[in-house]
């Protein structure tokens, strides 16, 4: 008489606490398994390391006769700006920006980044005559955005047609700003964006810097919030 066949299932243990809970077997990873997860995980993120700030600071200018620069940039940022108007063929550059941070509201045009800014390109060794100021006169959820709207305002009301600018920005701010820049003037005006190199950090290493680290991680979250997060709502234009 043969023996009956063994039966190979595993038992599955009863559910416990009124059914909430059974118990299954699962796969894991064995220490092999870690070393390769970490081995990937650290090659991931020396990748990362070296590619997001360029990334960030993207260069990427277009065939424009309109040259922008927000005025809320440094001094470095303004010397880019005035080289770039003399080796281009702009007719002027456009300065704009918000009620400079930390007034919380606006008061009058001289105290806005567009005046600022300007004053930055002066200082440069650009003439007034090449200078047009388009500030904000109202705070908005993302300055960038809002100081982009007011250009779109600028042009409509001067009824001056436009369709490719070149913004000078700084460093990291660069992507975002195209990308903000490109929300507000719409598909019909193609937008090219120039990234001014910061002086107090090199970009190379920028981990090795506080000031790299704070500008990188800063702009990247500021960047995925543009990106994913960021909706327009309905905003009073006004040049």
């Amino acid at each position: 008489m043969s023996a009956p066949k063994r039966n190979l299932r595993a038992v599955r243990p009863a559910p416990k606490f009124l059914g909430l809970f059974n118990r299954r077997e699962r796969w894991g990873l064995s220490l092999r398994g870690w070393v390769c997860l970490g081995l990937i995980l650290l090659v991931s993120a020396g990748f990362l390391m070296v590619q997001v700030q360029p990334f960030l600071a993207v260069t990427n200018r277009v065939d424009a006769p309109v040259l922008v620069m927000e005025g809320w940039v440094h001094l470095f940022a303004a010397r880019v700006a005035a080289d770039e108007f003399r080796a281009g063929h702009y007719d002027r550059i456009y300065i704009t920006g918000l009620p400079v941070r930390g007034s919380g509201q606006y008061d009058k045009d001289t105290d806005t980044e567009a005046w600022v800014g300007a004053d930055l390109l002066r200082r440069a060794g650009i003439a007034d005559e090449f200078l047009q100021k388009v500030p904000r006169r109202q705070l908005d959820r993302d300055r960038t955005y809002g100081s982009a709207l007011a250009l779109k305002a600028w042009f409509h009301d001067h009824h001056v047609v436009v369709h490719s600018i070149n913004v000078v920005t700084e460093d990291v701010h660069a992507r975002r700003t195209r990308l903000l820049f490109q929300e507000a003037l719409g598909p019909g005006v193609k937008v090219g964006i120039i990234a001014a190199p910061n002086p107090e950090y090199d970009a190379r290493h920028w981990w090795r810097y506080s000031e790299g680290v704070r500008e990188v991680f800063s702009e990247g979250m500021a960047y995925l919030y543009a990106k994913f997060f960021f909706w327009p709502g309905k905003t009073k234009a006004e040049s």
